[in-house]
This record gives C-alpha cells, sequence and structure tokens, in this order.
C-alpha cells in the first residue's frame, strides 16, 4: 500500500442567536458557504478554523465545540474536515469588502437562505448544518482533539 497525503480543512459555523454566519466565495462559482479552509503546517484544526473566519468573514470568533470529524479516503489522497461550531468574540461586522480571501460575509437566518437569487449556496451541506445545529445536535468538547502523547485525563 501506498503512502497518501492527507488534507486538513476547518470548518466554521458560527451562530448569533437564529442567525448563521456565511462568506461569499471567491471560488468555486462564486457561491455562499461555511468560513472554511485548509489546515496550514503548524496550525491545529481550530486555530485554522479561526484564522479562515477572521480572513473569509472579517470576524473574529469563539470556538464552543465540535460537531463533528469527517474523515474521507479518496483515490489520490485523503481528507479531515474538522466541523466546529463557533460564536462572534465581539461586535464586529462582517465583511463587505472583497479581497482574495472573499467577496463579502452575511448574517443570516435558515428562512434567508430559501432566497437562492441573493444567497446561491454551495450545496445543501450549509443548510444541514444549520439545521442539525438549530436543532439541539451534540457539540462535543475540544478536548476531543488534543496532540499526539498529550497526558491522559478522565474521571478520578
Amino acid at each position: 500500500m501506498s503512502w497518501q497525503p492527507t488534507v486538513f480543512i476547518a470548518l466554521a459555523i458560527v451562530r448569533l442567536g437564529r442567525r448563521f454566519l456565511i462568506v461569499h466565495e471567491r471560488k468555486h462559482g462564486q457561491r455562499w458557504y461555511l468560513p472554511a479552509g485548509r489546515v496550514d503546517p503548524g496550525e491545529t484544526l481550530v486555530e485554522a478554523a479561526r484564522r479562515e473566519t477572521l480572513e473569509e468573514a472579517g470576524i473574529p470568533i469563539v470556538v464552543d465545540g465540535i460537531v463533528r470529524i469527517e474523515h474521507t479516503p479518496l483515490a489520490d489522497c485523503s481528507r479531515v474536515r474538522g466541523i466546529f461550531v463557533a460564536h462572534p468574540a465581539d461586535d464586529t461586522p462582517p465583511k463587505s469588502t472583497p479581497d482574495r480571501h472573499s467577496q463579502a460575509a452575511a448574517w443570516v437566518t435558515l428562512d434567508e437562505l430559501d432566497d437562492a437569487a441573493r444567497y446561491p449556496m454551495r450545496g445543501a451541506e450549509v443548510r444541514a448544518l444549520f439545521e442539525y445545529v438549530s436543532a439541539g445536535a451534540p457539540i462535543y468538547p475540544l478536548s476531543l482533539l488534543t496532540c499526539e502523547g498529550a497526558p491522559l485525563t478522565g474521571p478520578s
């Protein structure tokens, strides 16, 4: 069996009350999606979620927990996606001026996602994740992610 590279991607479901943060992408047909992107060398999944949200949406976040970790083996590589739930660290408004990271960002309700003319989404995944979190999905503690060799902790 040959060695395959693994690509790590962090996605942030950023919630503010009934509203969720979406990003108008520069790539992928310039559709709307979650703040997301590859993890840089030396960076954790959580750090990548924070950085990507700040770069793409202009909003600093506090990561609250893990929605899920996905591992997908592909023909030429493997992909690991960390999907996190977060909230804004302050009241910074979403980005409105395009740059190299994104076109803009917006706070939307689930009902507003139905306006496909205004918010053409990259796929149904965004709504599914927002509905899942809105319905009270389990949010797992960040302590599930740790570095190799970290001390084991648990009930005494």
